[in-house]
């Protein structure tokens, strides 16, 4: 049986380095093992990179291209585009086991050995000397790029308690502590945000990445290290906070740009995959695809708001945020009214604010406005975008000879009745709530025929926040709520919702 044939639980068995000889074993490097590993998977048509959506026609491929040229790779893109996630995945292109010399600081492989200590104990014990197994888990590092991050830190320095101990010279190598980048050999190595790293510091990776070596404080030791690096960057940190030196940008073989969801279902996708929902939340609370496209709204629409700093972005992690948060008041609601289940309404959407509020960053005119009002904005952005897929333009349907199906409701108003819809509100309360409004739930019989029961009292209250998203209504905050009214009257008493100053969170 040739060594790439031994099952896994056989080669743990495997002990001494002439046990692993006669298995035929040869050295490969780990961009050789990443190919191998990826041509077998794209064989046998099996998902590369599980989870990731939305790249599976621009990213991965790239990502696939490169591993197969053997490339190191640097992904670039706004915070919240699975950079890290993306390079994380490619564990599972490694080999499950790799035979190391035992104690060795370096992973070194027993037939070509790195370090001092491997090469001694090679030499003093032959084809005894021990061996031990690495597991692929254990042969990714990942360091976060910061300002004080140091040559040391990476690459390695002498040590003046290990010369102590050892009474060792300085001119000995035996001094060295080695860096996080050594002791990756034959592993994956990432640095994010590589442009927060000093320019000095981006310098020490030039050998290794070109010539796969690595100098220590003058000492004469070369060391061809083996390792496939990966990076990650933010276009921001280009002109924000740093940049990456165009000698190490040179040495980084492909760059691959990184994107957003392109759909709303994408982004759903991303959302539903990701968000942590309690056991008790899904048995209590129930949803719709209409909740999750609204909050899916709201993040495109922050992409394009003239209020958010498009070089910063809009995480996918606002979304998360705000599904988590929608569920949590949802539920909130129901064990304040003790119900054992209750259903989303459009009220817990807008309940999510602070969840909106950090995951964005403000130009100086969304500064001026408020974080809280910025978000209501985007909120309602999102209703006025979301309420056209389900019902008629209320513009278009004015300028038609057709008759208006909100005329019903608007002149219910126009006669200085009010609806309030409060966020802890009952579901009996909530029902008979929207059940005033003559015309409502005709509204939604005529053009969502399908609902009932507690989807539809959802549909009928979406309706009045799109109305009053069309300017057809007036929507104001209450303390404990949203009131529709009229929008004349609503203009000659509170402000209309989103318009009022938000404290800035």
């Amino acid at each position: 049986m040739e060594y790439k044939d031994i099952p896994a639980d056989k080669l743990l068995h495997i002990k001494t380095l002439g046990q692993l000889k006669a298995t035929g074993y040869e050295p490969q490097s780990v961009k050789q093992e990443l190919r191998q590993n990826l041509i077998k998977k794209l064989q046998n048509k099996e998902d590369v990179f599980p989870g990731i959506w939305g790249y599976e026609e621009t990213v991965i491929p790239d990502m696939q291209r490169a591993i197969l040229s053997m490339h190191h790779i640097n992904l670039l893109g706004l915070r919240g585009q699975a950079k890290t996630r993306i390079a994380r995945q490619m564990i599972d292109l490694l080999d499950e086991y790799i035979p190391v010399v035992q104690g060795s600081e370096l992973n070194d492989d027993p037939l070509q050995p790195l370090s001092r200590h491997a090469k001694d104990l090679i030499q003093e014990h032959g084809d005894d000397t021990p061996i031990s197994w690495l597991h692929r888990e254990d042969r990714y590092t990942e360091k976060l790029a910061t300002p004080d991050v140091s040559v040391a830190d990476l690459i390695g320095d002498a040590d003046p308690i290990k010369a102590a101990t050892m009474k060792l010279p300085y001119s000995d190598e035996r001094v060295i502590h080695f860096g996080l980048i050594p002791r990756s050999h034959r592993g994956i190595f990432v640095i994010n945000e590589l442009p927060d790293l000093q320019a000095r510091i981006q310098v020490a990776l030039f050998n290794i990445l070109q010539e796969g070596d690595i100098q220590i404080r003058g000492f004469k030791v070369r060391m061809p290290l083996d390792i496939q690096f990966v990076f990650t960057a933010n276009p921001e940190d280009y002109t924000n906070r740093g940049s990456i030196v165009t000698p190490l940008k040179d040495r980084i073989d492909s760059q691959i740009i990184t994107h957003y969801p392109k759909t709303i279902e994408v982004g759903k996708k991303i959302t539903q995959q990701e968000a942590h929902i309690k056991d008790e939340q899904e048995k209590l609370v129930q949803t719709n695809d209409i909740i999750g496209d609204l909050i899916e709204q709201v993040a495109f629409e922050a992409r394009e708001s003239e209020y958010v700093d498009p070089k910063s972005g809009v995480s996918a992690r606002l979304t998360i945020s705000a599904y988590e948060n929608l569920l949590s008041a949802a539920e909130r609601r129901a064990l304040l009214n003790g119900e054992n289940k209750t259903y989303v309404r459009v009220a817990d959407f807008l309940n999510t604010i602070p969840s909106v509020t950090g995951k964005v960053e403000l130009v100086y005119e969304g500064e001026q406005e408020g974080a809280g009002h910025v978000a209501q904005v985007l909120m309602g952005k999102a209703i006025r975008t979301q309420f056209l897929k389900y019902f008629p333009d209320p513009d278009k349907v004015k300028k038609s000879k057709q008759a208006n199906p909100y005329k019903t409701i608007t002149d219910w108003f126009g006669d200085g009745n009010t609806v309030d819809i409060l966020n802890d509100a009952s579901a009996a309360d909530y029902k008979k709530a929207l059940k005033r409004v003559p015309g409502l739930e005709e509204l939604v019989d005529a053009h969502q025929k399908n609902t009932k029961g507690d989807e539809k009292l959802f549909m009928m209250e979406f309706a009045l926040h799109g109305l009053a998203e069309h300017s057809q209504l007036s929507k104001s905050r209450l303390s404990t709520g949203l009131q529709f009214k009229d929008l004349l009257s609503g203009m000659f008493t509170m402000p209309k919702f989103g318009e009022e100053e938000e404290d800035d969170f």
